[in-house]
C-alpha cells in the first residue's frame, strides 16, 4: 500500500492530466484536484495543506508556473512534482527560476509509475507519524521545516548519517522517518541502543556468534547487522560503543563486511548506518574515548535535531498533537489547555525537548478535572516566563536541571551511579530532582 493510500492525501495536477494519469492516481487512493491554466477561471483549488502538487510543464509551462505561484502563495511550502519534455521551454525565466524548487522533476515520457513512485517519496503523514504514534517532527517552525527539507535530502544518498541532538529530541524517529522515504524503505530498519547493551554482549549483538564461541553460547546467533542486510541500522548513543566495538563498526564502514564471534570467515553486508548521539564526539575523540577514524566516517552527513526551545511556535501545536493522540486511546475528560497552561508551556525551558512535553501532556490529560488543562495539571509554574529564561540565573538554572537529566539517562536512572559521576551525596540528587521537578517515571 502507497503512502497516497495509507493517508488519502491530495494532489492538486496543474495541467490536463490524461485519462491514465487521472485515473491511475484515483485507483491508488489519491484525491486528485485539477487545475487547467487553459482556463479563464483556473484558480487555486481548495486542498489542505498536506497536499502534493504536479505541476505538468509539458504543455503551456508557464501558465502553469502562475498558477503553481498562486497556490503555493495560500499554502507556503507545498512539495510540488514537475513533468517535464522536449517541449519544455527550459530558457523561459519563470521556468528557470522554479525548476530547482521542485522535490522532483519527472523528464520524457509520462510514466504513471515513475510518477506514482515520486510521491510516494515525498515526506508527508509518514514522516509525522511513525508506527502510529505521536511524532516528535509535528510543526511548522522554521526549525523543523529545515529540519524536514535536510532528511529529503539525505534519505536518497547511501552515505553514513550522524545525528545529533540533545536528549528527547526525536533522533530516532527522524533517522525512521528517513528510513520511510529512502530506497531501503522495504527492508529492515534495525534500531540499536549501544548505552544499554551489557558491555560483554555487545559484539554478538551487533556482529553475531557462532555456537561455542563463548560460555552460554550454545547456539549461532545472527547479529543486528547481518539481519538488516539490504535496509538501515540505527546506532543511538553511539558514543557509548566500546572501543572494540568501534573497531569493528569501522571495518563494516570501509569493507562491508562483519565476522561473527568465534569464526573467521567475512560476511557480506549491505547496510546503510545511521548512528545518534547527544555527547560532543569532537571532545570524546579529543579524549581518547572516540576513534577519531570511526567519527569521520560516520560525519559525512550530519543532521541536527533542534531543541524544543529553538522551535517557536510548536510547542502549542505538539502539546494538543499529544493530547488529541492520548485521547483517542483513552478517552480522557480534558480537551484542550487553559491559557495559563499555554503562557506556561510557552515559557517553560523544556530540558527534556519533546519527550518531556508528551510525558507532562499524557500525564495530565490522566490527572485533570475539567475539559481545559492546566498548569498545576502540567506540574508547571507561570512563573517561569521567556524573559526569565534570557536571564542568567535563569540561564544558570536550566544548565543544572539539563546536567542532571543528562546523568540520570547515562546512568540508566540510577541514583547512586549518578551521584558518583556528579560526585556528590545520594541525597544531593533527590534534592536536585525536587528542585528542578524532575519525576523519573516521565524523563525514561
Amino acid at each position: 500500500m502507497s503512502r497516497g493510500e495509507s493517508t488519502g492525501r491530495c494532489v492538486v495536477w496543474i495541467g490536463r492530466p490524461s485519462v491514465e494519469e487521472h485515473f491511475g492516481l484515483i485507483r491508488a487512493g489519491w484525491r486528485t484536484l485539477v487545475a487547467d491554466p487553459a482556463r479563464e477561471d483556473a484558480g487555486s483549488p481548495e486542498c489542505g495543506d498536506a497536499a502534493i502538487a504536479v505541476v505538468d510543464l509539458r504543455a503551456s509551462a508557464q501558465a502553469a508556473v502562475r498558477v503553481l505561484a498562486g497556490l503555493r502563495e495560500s499554502h507556503p511550502g507545498m512539495v510540488w512534482i514537475g513533468l517535464t519534455s522536449a517541449r519544455t521551454p527550459m530558457r523561459d525565466p519563470s521556468v528557470r527560476h522554479v525548476l530547482p524548487q521542485a522535490f522532483e522533476i519527472i523528464d520524457g515520457p509520462s510514466s504513471f509509475s515513475a510518477l506514482r513512485r515520486a510521491l510516494a517519496r515525498v515526506p508527508g503523514d509518514g514522516m509525522a507519524h511513525v508506527d502510529d504514534q505521536p511524532s516528535m517532527l509535528t510543526g511548522s517552525s522554521p526549525a523543523i521545516r529545515a529540519l524536514s527539507q535536510n532528511i529529503r535530502k539525505f534519505a536518497p544518498v547511501e552515505l553514513p548519517l550522524l545525528i545529533t541532538g540533545e536528549t528527547g529530541t526525536g533522533k530516532e524517529m527522524a533517522a525512521r522517518a528517513l528510513h520511510q522515504i529512502s530506497s531501503r524503505s522495504d527492508r529492515p530498519f534495525a534500531a540499536i541502543n549501544c548505552g544499554a547493551l551489557p558491555a560483554n554482549l555487545v559484539q554478538s549483538e551487533l556482529f553475531g556468534h557462532e555456537r561455542g564461541a563463548f560460555t552460554g553460547a550454545t547456539a549461532r546467533r545472527i547479529g543486528h547487522f547481518e539481519s538488516a542486510d539490504g535496509g538501515i541500522v540505527f546506532l543511538d548513543e553511539i558514543g557509548d560503543l566500546p572501543l572494540d566495538a568501534q573497531t569493528n563498526l569501522l571495518r563494516v564502514l570501509q569493507e562491508g563486511t562483519i565476522e561473527r564471534i568465534g569464526s573467521c570467515q567475512s560476511i557480506k553486508v549491505d547496510v546503510r548506518v545511521l548512528a545518534a548521539t547527544h555527547v560532543d564526539l569532537e571532545k570524546a575523540v579529543a579524549q581518547g574515548r572516540f576513534r577519531e577514524d570511526l567519527f569521520y566516517r560516520l560525519n559525512v552527513l550530519r543532521l541536527r535535531m533542534p531543541p524544543l526551545r529553538e522551535r517557536q511556535g510548536d510547542i502549542e501545536l505538539l502539546a494538543q498533537h499529544f493530547l488529541d493522540a492520548f485521547r483517542e486511546s483513552y478517552g480522557t475528560r480534558a480537551r484542550a489547555f487553559s491559557a495559563n497552561a499555554r503562557k506556561a508551556m510557552n515559557g517553560f525551558a523544556w530540558p527534556g525537548n519533546v519527550r518531556e512535553l508528551m510525558n507532562r501532556v499524557q500525564r495530565a490529560a490522566v490527572i485533570a478535572e475539567d475539559a481545559l488543562i492546566t498548569p498545576e495539571d502540567l506540574e508547571l509554574s507561570l512563573d517561569t516566563t521567556a524573559g526569565d529564561r534570557d536571564s542568567l540565573g535563569s540561564a544558570r538554572t536550566s544548565a543544572e536541571r539539563e546536567a542532571i537529566v543528562d546523568c540520570l539517562r547515562a546512568s540508566a536512572f540510577n541514583i547512586s551511579e549518578c551521584a558518583r559521576r556528579l560526585r556528590v551525596s545520594r541525597v544531593t540528587v533527590y534534592r536536585l530532582c525536587k528542585k528542578h521537578q524532575l519525576a523519573l517515571d516521565q524523563l525514561r
